[in-house]
């Protein structure tokens, strides 16, 4: 038996499996941000010099730090684990008690607040990068413009919609 044949197409629409394009857009951002940050940062970590990806620790001339280790452990959390979290949340919206316990937004499930804040996260990572490197380079407005995408996805109906609770 088809879902068709027992009337079930139209309880298939609110099912999280059931998203816009907004929504796999969104989700897909979310997914490449954190890959590449945990990938990078993790790079940064095995080689805090930059030898692996080339960096110079001259770039760092402005920071606070004399390699790029702390920076390394900050990228793979704070635009690596937390973005792909969130990736997972909007693609599956899983019950987790402790991210609901923060959730300043309770008609939305939690993973709206969480891509909207890995928007914020990514915009004030670029920014403090921008400042302490005293330098802006095609991938700081890259990521500038994307951070901006993931809060602007977000913030769409359709995202929204998504997220909101069902009773």
């Amino acid at each position: 038996m088809s879902y068709k044949s027992k009337g079930l197409k139209g309880k298939m629409k609110n099912q999280p499996n059931s998203r816009s394009f907004t929504v796999r857009l969104l989700i897909l951002l979310q997914f490449l941000l954190g890959f590449g940050a945990l990938v990078s940062g993790g790079l940064l970590v095995l080689a805090p010099d930059g030898s692996l990806i080339q960096m110079p620790l001259s770039m760092l001339k402005y920071s606070p730090f004399s390699n790029f280790l702390i920076p390394g452990i900050l990228l793979s959390t704070f635009l690596g684990v937390y973005p792909l979290a969130v990736a997972y949340s909007l693609w599956r919206r899983p019950a987790w008690r402790w991210p609901e316990a923060i959730n300043p937004f309770k008609r939305l499930h939690w993973c709206w607040a969480a891509s909207l804040s890995s928007g914020v996260i990514l915009l004030i990572w670029i920014t403090i990068q921008v400042l302490m490197l005293q330098s802006i380079a095609f991938l700081h407005i890259l990521y500038f413009i994307w951070g901006w995408a993931l809060i602007l996805l977000t913030l769409t109906t359709n995202v929204r919609q998504q997220a909101m609770r069902r009773v």
